[in-house]
Order: structure tokens, then sequence, then C-alpha cells
């Protein structure tokens, strides 16, 4: 089983916990508190090597985890999720775990995940007005990720599902090219 398979079956195994009825931690909570816990993992080599060395016994490994989570006011649920990481030998997955938990829990909660490239970090009402665009576009609820992207000149490329919208100055410049090759 390839590792994103892996990441992807304990990510729906969390999903299904956070999104049950009668779950205490709602998705968004769960996903900002493992965020918080692989911050702090990032933060530190020494942790990093502790978590993942088979020298050190679980049972401690579970002790320091358990010490980290009570000091960022992780819930049970996350902190148990953190827990099985642990016994499986998974913790240095957890960024992957965390963007395939993203995904799973976009699918069930009916949204579409919008990848947003821009040449240069956009304003919050340009992120507005691309956000409200790409749901009369699709039809549905939007999830947008943004991040930059210096190699584009300017504008926007964005991939929603399988389909890429390429508002890219490169891109337009692309199309007008094809419409004048076509011309001639």
């Amino acid at each position: 089983m390839t590792l994103s398979a892996v990441a992807a079956r304990y990510a729906n195994a969390l999903a299904d916990v956070v999104t049950a009825p009668a779950s205490p931690v709602p998705p968004s909570r769960a996903i900002q508190e493992l965020r918080l816990f692989e911050a702090a993992l990032a933060e530190s080599h020494a942790l990093r090597e502790a978590l993942a060395t088979p020298a050190v016994p679980g049972s401690r490994k579970k002790a320091v985890v358990g010490r980290i989570a009570a000091k960022l006011e992780i819930s049970r649920i996350s902190r148990n999720f953190l827990f099985v990481l642990v016994d499986h030998r998974r913790v240095g997955s957890l960024a992957e775990i965390i963007r395939a938990l993203e995904q799973a829990l976009d699918e069930r909660l009916g949204f579409a995940r919008a990848e947003i490239a821009a040449a240069r970090d956009l304003t919050e009402r340009q992120r507005a007005t691309l956000h409200a665009e790409f749901e009369r576009l699709t039809g549905r609820r939007i999830r947008p990720y943004y991040s930059t992207d210096p190699s584009l000149l300017g504008g926007v490329i964005a991939r929603i599902g399988s389909t890429i919208y390429d508002g890219s100055v490169r891109g337009r410049l692309e199309s007008m090219k094809r419409r004048l090759s076509a011309e001639a």
C-alpha cells in the first residue's frame, strides 16, 4: 500500500469520527489541532527524532505527545488519533495525513477543493471575488486554497477537480497566439 493510500486510510478514519452526529469536535477544529501539533513537530528536531526512532518505547512517545497535546489544548479525539499514529509509526506522515483529511472532509461536507495560484498574494477583496466566481462557474460550494507562484507573470491559475481555469497572463497570451495562428 502506498503512503498516500495509508494517509487516506487514517484520514478517512478520523473523518468518520469528527463528522459523526455526536462528535464533540467539529472537523475544522480537528484539522486546526493537528496543524498545531505539526507546527510543534516542525519546530523541534529532537522531538521529530524521538518520535521517529524505534529505540524510544511507544509508551514514552505517547507520554510526550500527551504532554504536548495538553499544552496545546488539543481535544481528546485528536490526541487519541496522534496516539494511534505513534503506535503505528506514522507520525512522520502527519502532513500528508492532514492533507488527506482536508480532502476527505471537503468531499463529505460537499465542498469542491479549489487550488488557486497567483503571481502575488491576493487581497481579501480579490479572494472574495474569485471565490464567488468559481462557485458560480461550478455550481458548488468552493473551499479555496491559495498559494503564490512566482513563475506566473500575472493573473491566476485555479484547479478544481480535474478542471483547470487559466487566467494567467501567459495563458491569455497563448490563447491569443492560437487564435492568431488559426486566422492566418
